[in-house]
């Protein structure tokens, strides 16, 4: 009873954590710290697409950042020129589900081993960095939207409410719904793992071989997966875009690299410990970006500093802090049980053993 009631303690924790950050933070914070809360909600969402599709369904991709920065341009574009920013947030999502769709089908038909398909997917994200990086001539306008190179679109569109273009959301409106999608997309992820889809791409993740032999066709599984994977990173990019403005730095291998350290110090095969990870990684990132500005701690180097303990969690703590954490706690609880030695009362004989 106590092992199935568990599961229910932790999903109402975290909706109440949810829902304290909800509706606490934008009555106590200031501007800066409703934005910077965004921002780190934002990324939560894309910790979250890849927690999904390599700690459940065992694909390592190295390339969400492809998909996150494929949703923020979307957006960006669309946003410009049509006005009303609606349509551009669903195509936000949607194209990079189709992108992710069809770069799936040709990795997952084709049989690209999991060591290739982190390559191809990591190139794939470093192209559109690479070419993003020179659309800074006016022939690299789309429509009225122009990419910007290197600068990206300062001018990216604030969301406005549906079918009204003038009236755009302020900053605290865009935190609460960053922070209650956030919130969705947790519980969704968690009760589609729970379906007999989720337990058949965990079942892929731990032997393909013997899933395809039980008559699965793996490829389409494991196609949509990605497709899900996809569309929450352009989701994360679009409510990102919302939070500070589209540049190429989103396809850049420093975001790529982030994500995977997220879900490594969080812990692999879980939804909330990539939540947690990605959260303190932004605190710890922010404090050494602040850090270094100080006089005698210029040689400080957050880059340096992420990967250092990128190689200290895969060397020391390889299943996360959430693993770290819960297996503690099991310890402190037995230990806590263990029946204590007594001292016979006065007079009575020990026997020997």
């Amino acid at each position: 009873m106590k092992a199935r009631l568990l599961p229910i303690i932790g999903n109402l924790a975290v909706l109440a954590a949810g829902l304290a950050v909800l509706f606490g933070l934008p009555a106590i914070g200031e501007t800066y710290l409703i934005i910077n809360s965004t921002i780190f909600a934002a990324f939560a969402i894309l910790a979250l697409s890849l927690a999904l599709i390599w700690g459940y369904a065992g694909i390592l991709c190295f390339g969400q950042a492809a998909f996150f920065g494929l949703g923020g341009y979307t957006y960006a574009v669309t946003a410009i020129n049509m006005g009303d920013t609606t349509v551009p947030a669903l195509l936000a999502v949607l194209v990079p589900a189709l992108f992710a769709a069809l770069l799936g089908y040709f990795m997952f038909w084709g049989r690209i081993s999991d060591v290739y398909l982190g390559v191809i997917t990591l190139t794939v994200s470093l192209i559109f960095y690479r070419f993003i990086n020179q659309t800074a001539g006016e022939q690299w306008n789309i429509g009225d939207a122009p990419l910007g190179g290197f600068n990206g679109i300062p001018a990216t569109p604030i969301l406005n409410w549906p079918g009204r273009p003038g009236e755009q959301l302020a900053p605290e409106e865009i935190f609460g719904l960053t922070v209650g999608l956030l919130l969705i997309v947790y519980f969704l992820c968690k009760a589609l793992l729970a379906t007999s889809f989720g337990r058949i791409i965990v079942a892929i993740r731990e032997n393909e071989t013997r899933a395809e032999l039980l008559g699965y066709d793996t490829r389409v599984y494991k196609l949509a997966i990605f497709v899900v994977g996809g569309a929450l990173a352009g989701l994360s990019g679009l409510l990102f875009a919302n939070s500070v403005f589209v540049s190429p730095t989103m396809f850049s291998l420093p975001v790529s690299g982030q994500i995977i350290i997220w879900v490594i110090v969080g812990g692999l095969g879980t939804l909330i410990g990539p939540v947690i990870g990605c959260i303190l990684m932004q605190f710890l990132t922010n404090y050494l970006g602040t850090l270094s500005q100080i006089k005698g701690f210029g040689w400080v180097d957050p880059n340096l500093v992420l990967g250092v303990l990128l190689v200290i969690f895969v060397l020391v703590v390889p299943k996360g802090l959430t693993a770290l954490v819960s297996d503690t706690w099991r310890w402190s609880l037995g230990f806590l049980r263990r029946p204590r030695a007594t001292a016979p009362p006065a007079g009575e004989r020990v026997p020997n053993p």
